[in-house]
């Protein structure tokens, strides 16, 4: 199984929570999860930038193997570069582009 977990709040709690489905999900004891992948825009971004709240947990997923995808319209639109991203996070043209690729190659979408 595949899912992806789309991080577009504002809301600290939320984006909180978001990773922590994701901490979640790779610790499933069945061994049914393959891949996680997390895309992050809009106010959802924060979590994935360096020095933002979700830093340390984004370091530590990436090296678990989690795909993080930043939205480069949200970057832009937030006057961000790839470079204000954590190291290992991808950029992708338009997040809701990528959580639609994704659903289409099967990937659950999970959203708190």
């Amino acid at each position: 199984m595949q899912s992806v977990v789309h991080l577009i709040s504002g809301d600290e709690d939320e984006r909180q929570t978001a990773l922590a489905i994701v901490e979640n999900l790779l610790n499933d004891e069945s061994g049914a999860i393959d891949d996680v992948a997390v895309v992050a825009q809009s106010k959802g971004i924060e979590s994935v930038t360096a020095g933002g709240d979700g830093e340390e947990r984004v370091r530590s997923l990436l090296d678990e193997g989690v795909a993080f995808k930043a939205c480069s319209n949200t970057l832009d639109t937030m006057d961000l570069e790839e470079s204000d991203l954590v190291e290992g996070v991808e950029t992708v043209p338009e997040g809701a582009v990528e959580v639609t690729r994704l659903e289409n190659e099967g990937y659950a979408y999970l959203r708190p």
